[in-house]
């Protein structure tokens, strides 16, 4: 007998019918004898639909009750699964985040996890009852619902895991796994059967959409097992876990890409101490996040050109802090372009193998593509480029590393 985590993402549960296909799935492994907790999120475009009408009342709205409306969509489905569940006659209760409770800080809108209390859900996992357990949401120290963020549901299980010493976490998702590459870009990616917690947390953050970032971050503290898997077939997924427990480590896992940059160079920045703090912490205190950053000197050395990168959604924002602060930077002049593209190659083999950024710069040089910025890791090389040359970029640095499939 195993103890798991099953969570259905939206598309999993975008409708009855595919509600009754997770609840079957949810009903083989209870009958194979495991214990079974069930994370759902909202329908697929739900959470959309309810930010929409919050914006629409109060443009400016109250946190607090934007995550009130926000995390009804998790109430429907909690509620539909449990009955899909009865209708196959599975014991089922759900339970909602103030109902556990997840216990959440006070930050509306993206809370963190604090604790969960799951000593009622454990006494009756020992009746043979299937808990089905809102994902996205808890509950703040002021006794107020509280959410997680975009994606958040994939934490509530994760977070759900760990308190129950689950043998598993099982992310049933619309794509069969992780794969080498992007499928719909590269159509001989494969899909891995094991990666790292490193390697996925790197994928995560560097574009790839199949697990949200914090809840791959807080499978590696706690060593929760995760398996990504799809809803609507029954292929084997792939298993996200611990280094050790891969035999042979690949030099390079994937090639992914994150189009959402944006760059930024300042021109003729008076190269003298300090300058880079009030840059950079001018934009760290407007909440600006800052990636890629490349300085070249001019060639008497009295100026310099400064590049870096921020979201494009940021783009708007970060000009108006850099424009306020000119006279204290003392740049000539605003460079701004958000047709770029990040493309980075990640691999926990890259610790004991030399030679990776050499491989994918002579790639990415064969297919006449410029880089604007580099940004490496222990387990990852980043570079920037034009954003018309991503899908050759990815393509040329698949077979490069020998990922193309067979």
């Amino acid at each position: 007998m195993a103890r798991l985590v099953m969570k259905f993402g939206g598309t999993s549960v975008a409708g009855t019918e595919r509600i009754r296909n997770a609840a079957a799935r949810v009903k083989r492994e209870v009958e194979a004898g495991n214990e079974v907790a069930v994370v759902v999120s909202a329908m697929a475009g739900e959470t959309n639909r309810l930010v929409g009408f919050c914006r629409e009342i109060a443009p400016l709205h109250d946190a607090r009750e934007y995550d009130t409306v926000v995390a009804s969509g998790e109430q429907v489905t909690t509620g539909l699964m449990a009955l899909a569940l009865h209708q196959i006659d599975v014991s089922a209760r759900s339970w909602l985040g103030w109902q556990i409770p997840v216990r959440t800080d006070g930050t509306h809108g993206s809370a963190r996890i604090e604790a969960i209390e799951t000593a009622e859900i454990e006494r009756r996992f020992g009746e043979g009852q299937v808990a089905v357990v809102a994902g996205f949401q808890g509950l703040g120290p002021d006794g107020r619902v509280t959410t997680l963020g975009r994606g958040g549901s994939d934490t509530s299980a994760v977070a759900l895991a760990a308190a129950l010493r689950a043998d598993r976490c099982d992310i049933y998702t619309d794509v069969e796994g992780i794969f080498t590459a992007d499928p719909r870009i590269v159509t001989r990616a494969r899909k891995l059967a094991k990666i790292t917690y490193e390697e996925m947390l790197e994928l995560a953050s560097l574009g790839a959409r199949v697990l949200q970032t914090r809840s791959v971050e807080m499978a590696m503290n706690h060593r929760v097992r995760l398996q990504v898997l799809s809803s609507l077939s029954d292929a084997p997924g792939t298993l996200v876990i611990d280094e050790d427990e891969i035999m042979e480590k690949r030099v390079v896992s994937g090639i992914t890409y994150a189009p959402d940059e944006a760059k930024i160079t300042l021109h003729a920045v008076a190269d003298r101490p300090g300058v880079a703090a009030v840059i950079f912490g001018s934009l760290s205190q407007a909440n600006i996040n800052v990636d890629m950053i490349v300085q070249s000197a001019a060639p008497d050395g009295s100026t310099t050109d400064i590049t870096f990168t921020v979201g494009r959604t940021e783009l708007e924002r970060a000009l108006k802090v850099l424009e306020g602060k000119k006279s204290d930077i003392g740049y000539s002049r605003l460079s701004p372009d958000p047709n770029v593209v990040k493309v980075s190659v990640v691999g926990v083999g890259m610790r004991s193998h030399a030679g990776v950024a050499q491989t994918m710069f002579q790639a990415l040089a064969a297919k006449n593509i410029n880089i604007q910025a580099i940004s490496t890791s222990e387990i990852k090389v980043s570079v920037l480029i034009g954003a018309d040359y991503t899908e050759l970029a990815v393509r040329a640095l698949h077979s490069a590393f020998g990922l193309d499939a067979a």
